[in-house]
């Protein structure tokens, strides 16, 4: 990591669920909290419990010099809505084969 800039992930029994128009995209009861430098909270989701059926694959990718290269998923109405690091960085190897969403709620 870049001095001063920091990422932990941990396991969290936290409730996320994520809800796009009336339709939930994924709920969870144990996904992982990631913290970056900079950046807000996010829930990485297991993809088991992600509705993969509802969302296409879109062109877009991003890279991080920390987590990798990201893929992106989207709804029709929601570009490019979530996202996953199909082969993240070894420091961040947790977040393998879960996705994070812009929306998500957390009880």
């Amino acid at each position: 990591m870049a001095e001063g800039h920091t990422i932990t992930i941990e396991q969290s029994s936290r409730h996320v669920r994520v809800v796009h128009g009336g339709q939930v995209l994924a709920e969870s009861d144990r996904p992982l909290v990631l913290r970056e430098t900079g950046c807000p909270e996010r829930y990485y989701i297991p993809a088991e419990d992600v509705r993969l059926d509802l969302l296409t694959p879109s062109d877009t990718h991003t890279y991080c010099p920390f987590k990798g290269t990201a893929s992106y998923w989207s709804l029709p109405d929601a570009p490019d809505l979530v996202w996953a690091y199909p082969e993240p960085e070894p420091d961040v190897a947790r977040i393998k084969d879960h996705f994070c969403f812009y929306e998500a709620e957390v009880s």
